[in-house]
């Protein structure tokens, strides 16, 4: 099986996940690539080659002094030279997952100051849990190592003011909106905003669906290999606001 750096080259890992024909299933793919790539990790030839995984706090401790730096404007640019991006070409090993929006407004390596290969993200309109996103999620989490997930939705979201309205909607619009609808309707009779109120609410059931959808996700939570957290960007200010 091919590796780069230590990690199952793509290929593989797509025919492993049964896309192939293999016909694995996709929770024992995630509990074998898993043990595999520590024990690779741990392979005297691979110590040097590959860090051990951030621990979840100290990943969402590295988010939270990135975005205070993008909002003081006093920002690094970590990790973005030559050097860097010769690093990355044969490997990555991010420190956290982010499951964002697709608004141009809210790019995750930007707002937390941080550089190649260290936030592996996914965007999609209202940060929808959709399958395709859990699917690139579990390869973060279960092959690239990364144990703490972001969901990060943002203020005055397009999408979650769609779902609020329920109006109809053309195309494929309206296949991510009525993800969110639930999360809508949870805060609906709330008092205060709604929008404000459903921006929060997706953000909380979005990280609900991520845990209770994903077989290898809820395992690498009860090993307490992984933490879910959300987080509110605001736009004006450009800082990010962790839920509790």
């Amino acid at each position: 099986m091919s590796r780069i750096n230590g990690f199952v080259g793509r290929r593989n890992f797509l025919k492993l996940a049964g896309i192939g024909g293999a016909g694995i299933g996709a929770s024992a793919v995630g509990s074998l690539l898993w043990q595999e790539e520590i024990a690779v990790a741990q392979s005297p030839s691979n110590t040097k080659e590959k860090p051990q995984p951030v621990n979840p706090q100290a990943a969402l401790a590295r988010l939270t002094e990135g975005n205070k730096r993008f909002v003081d404007d006093k920002r690094l640019n970590p990790n973005q030279t030559r050097l860097r991006l010769q690093e990355t070409a044969v490997g990555q090993y991010p420190f956290a997952a982010i499951l964002g929006c697709a608004d141009s407004r809210v790019p995750a390596e930007i707002v937390f100051d941080q550089g190649l290969g260290d936030l592996f993200v996914v965007r999609v309109a209202g940060n929808v849990a959709s399958p395709t996103a859990i699917g690139s999620l579990e390869f973060a989490t279960s092959v690239l190592g990364a144990q703490l997930i972001v969901v990060l939705g943002h203020a005055r979201c397009g999408a979650v003011i769609a779902a609020a309205k329920g109006d109809p909607l053309p195309g494929r619009i309206g296949v991510f909106v009525e993800e969110i609808k639930p999360a809508v309707e949870r805060v609906r009779n709330k008092t205060g905003n709604l929008e404000a109120n459903s921006v929060i609410a997706n953000v909380q059931y979005q990280a609900e669906q991520l845990a209770e959808s994903s077989t290898i996700l809820r395992g690498l939570l009860k090993e307490g290999k992984l933490k879910i957290a959300g987080g509110n960007y605001d736009l004006a200010s450009g800082e990010v606001s962790f839920l509790a």
